[in-house]
């Protein structure tokens, strides 16, 4: 979720974030041990105050990074924090090419497939589209939505601009034409945290919900193909099998079509197979930690890489042995990457460890009916007890006080 540590993964490049900064570093043995540390509260401020609608000055936030991303090839990183600020790296090797202000916070981001744009997506329901050829170039609305966005993806051959909101509605618009929508994915009871284009199947998305399910969408016809009910994987002896929760991190590795899915708050991943020939997905199994989980990315030469709570052990990497996923021992590069997050940890501690989760999001449930009767049960029961203690019945005082001065009733006839 916004706001917590986070791992980023492409080819040997592996970023970690927590609070304003972010580690990038390579996995690969063979390289020399670089190392590149950014924090976002030494970037470069807007120098203009900015006011909000009633005049006040607007919060300037704390420079915690929201969310990260690389492009297609690795070639940029890109990041937004909470001080309205898109950052834009090239990572070949690492240097800052701008910082550059958004209109809002942002919840996600992402860049097209031709690397010639970052979209990113804000609360306000807004996706901007930032020119990654000209750095820094001011950002253009490419489309809304009524309500705040969650994630934002584009498929493979840009043609299309995904988007999930709080509404439980998935958008598919053109890319040329953002006003012009294809499709809605429509099936969620709840928000959809996160959606993913599957990419060596291209015309497949997968969506995860805080309904607690992983679907799987012919997306451009707007299709269910496939619905996992993930409480139905849990044992019931696990504490976290009656709890609420949404995907975090939706991760697929191309070599077994494995898709791998983090949940908010649960100590696990969850490991499917993706039979894209039938249209479903195949629950494999559940990878279980003794530390939270913050977040988890394949690297599809090694496999699964975790990053958990554990200052001994900030990395774990999962492969397949003997068809199950299993921890593996630690590799030279491994033991490299987990000493940088070592010497590193106070970016992992504090703010950056907290779990901001997806609680808010959840519809607010109100039963009118159940409160009415409540109340009137409760009223009954005082008119009750006053009969039992001999007192006027309540809203009688007014009679009673005319039977004692010897008013008779007034006759309605003339």
């Amino acid at each position: 979720m916004a706001g917590s540590a986070g791992l980023s993964l492409c080819g040997h490049a592996l970023v970690v974030r927590g609070g304003s900064r972010l580690l990038a570093t390579s996995t690969s043995s063979s390289d020399d041990d670089s190392l590149f540390i950014y924090d976002c509260s030494a970037a470069e401020k807007e120098t203009q105050e900015q006011k909000g609608e009633d005049g006040q000055p607007m919060d300037k936030g704390s420079d915690t990074i929201l969310a990260s991303t690389f492009s297609k090839s690795g070639s940029y990183f890109a990041l937004t924090d909470d001080s309205k600020r898109l950052i834009l790296f090239r990572t070949k090797p690492w240097q800052c090419l701008s910082v550059r202000s958004v209109v809002r916070r942002c919840t996600a981001l992402t860049f097209t497939a031709s690397e010639e744009k970052v979209l990113v997506a804000d609360k306000s329901g807004d996706v901007y589209s930032f020119s990654v050829l000209e750095p820094h170039g001011s950002g253009k609305l490419e489309l809304g939505h009524l309500s705040m966005l969650l994630d934002v993806a584009v498929s493979p051959d840009d043609r299309y601009v995904l988007t999930a909101d709080r509404d439980e509605k998935i958008r598919v618009s053109w890319a040329a034409a953002p006003h012009n929508i294809e499709s809605f994915c429509l099936g969620h009871s709840e928000f959809v945290s996160r959606i993913f284009v599957v990419p060596d199947h291209p015309e497949l998305l997968l969506s995860s919900s805080g309904d607690r399910t992983l679907r799987l969408w012919q997306y451009r016809s707007g299709r269910e193909l496939h619905c996992c009910h993930l409480p139905s994987l849990q044992e019931p002896t696990e504490p976290w099998s009656d709890k609420r929760f949404a995907a975090s991190r939706i991760t697929y590795w191309r070599q077994e079509d494995c898709v791998a899915l983090l949940c908010d708050g649960l100590p696990a991943v969850c490991l499917f197979q993706l039979d894209a020939p039938r249209r479903q997905l195949v629950y494999q199994q559940q990878l279980t930690f003794q530390h939270r989980v913050w977040d988890a990315a394949f690297e599809e030469a090694q496999g699964l890489w975790v990053l958990q709570d554990c200052r001994e052990a900030p990395l774990v990497l999962c492969r397949p042995v003997g068809g199950q996923w299993q921890s593996v021992p630690a590799t030279a590069a491994s033991k490299r990457v987990c000493a940088h997050l070592r010497e590193n940890w106070a970016m992992l501690e504090g703010p950056a460890g907290t779990d901001g989760g997806f609680s808010s999001l959840y519809k607010a449930t109100c039963d009118n009916m159940t409160t009415y009767l409540k109340k009137k049960e409760e009223r009954l029961q005082r008119q009750l007890e006053r009969k039992r203690r001999g007192g006027p019945p309540h809203g009688s005082s007014g009679q009673t006080k005319r039977m004692k001065a010897g008013r008779a009733p007034r006759s309605c006839s003339s």
